[in-house]
């Protein structure tokens, strides 16, 4: 599938030649020549990447940047003259992932968007697909497999088993497990999270030790290395 790559520069000449050279390189281009018109595509499209100058009229670039970062992590490369070090600066602090200062090199922005996007795929991959020894959970299919074999969880017993697995590690109580597993607006008896454990450790089989009981508080995943 194409990757989307917002353009958001007020120089035609550099927008042209940057929508030139990612469109041989088979990216799909979105182009946008000013701050506002960028915002306005950004949020009515799938953007996988923006490539943002600073300066430009309506809403600069710092500006446009803080507000992607309110509602997304997408990747941001930012466009900018020389001198301009303190923009740098606060740009990485607004959370900006990469620079380019003109003139710069089409051909190291392009493999800069691809060394990007890669690392950004690699962290997604690895953020829904966690795997332990023996056991691997898929957040995008719901499919959990113990020793290779797909076992069937309930939905609220794959939500558990995220959520612990999610804070491997950490001592959690059953008030707490209860709270972001099955709602703060639940009234049900808190003894819901033990039958669901122990039906989850029964499916787990000799993977069920990675769900520890934490006497007094409650309870914890943790990860085995020989298990």
């Amino acid at each position: 599938m194409k990757k989307n790559i917002l353009i958001i520069e007020d120089e035609t000449r550099i927008r042209f030649l940057l929508r030139d050279y990612f469109l041989k390189e088979g990216f799909s281009i979105i182009e946008a020549a000013d701050g506002d018109e960028g915002l306005n595509y950004f949020i009515n499209n799938k953007i996988d990447l923006v490539i943002l100058d600073i300066m430009m009229p309506k809403v600069d670039g710092i500006t446009v940047l803080e507000m992607i970062r309110k509602v997304s992590t997408v990747p941001v490369i930012l466009l900018t003259a020389k001198g301009q070090e303190e923009d740098k600066l606060f740009g990485y602090e607004m959370g900006a992932d990469d620079y380019m200062t003109k003139p710069f090199s089409p051909k190291v922005l392009v493999a800069k968007v691809k060394a990007l996007l890669k690392r950004t795929s690699e962290e997604e991959s690895f953020s829904n697909i966690r795997e332990f020894n023996g056991l691997t959970i898929n957040k995008l299919s719901h499919e959990v497999k113990v020793n290779g074999e797909v076992i069937n969880l309930s939905p609220k017993e794959f939500e558990l088993l995220v959520y612990l697995s999610d804070n491997a590690g950490i001592a959690l109580s059953r008030d707490t497990i209860l709270d972001n597993v099955w709602g703060i607006d639940y009234y049900g008896d808190i003894r819901t999270v033990d039958t669901n454990i122990k039906r989850l450790r029964e499916k787990l089989k000799d993977k069920a030790c990675y769900i520890v009981t934490v006497r007094g508080s409650g309870y914890k995943f943790e990860e085995k290395v020989n298990s």
